[in-house]
């Protein structure tokens, strides 16, 4: 048998989970890299998640960054409505 490699593993668990869950991603986004992001997840018909996979496509785009920018349009910052 061989021996184990000494290579490090593709990834860890996270000791602490909430500071992982907010740590900073390395991954280039369009919001800017020192705010924190939350996951939202909805459910869509397969044949709507395939429309909105090939506009992305077509934008040449992602998905995530083409629904950012809708959902930013649509739900602009209001400095009147912060408390």
């Amino acid at each position: 048998m061989s021996s184990r490699s000494s290579r490090p593993n593709f990834t860890a668990r996270p000791g602490d989970a909430d500071r992982w869950i907010q740590a900073a991603d390395s991954s280039p986004r369009c919001v800017p890299a020192n705010s924190f992001t939350a996951r939202l997840t909805i459910d869509v018909t397969p044949e709507l998640r395939g429309r909105i996979k090939v506009a992305a496509f077509r934008r040449g785009t992602t998905v995530a960054d083409m629904l950012r920018e809708l959902l930013a349009g649509e739900f602009p910052a209001d400095d009147g409505d912060a408390e």
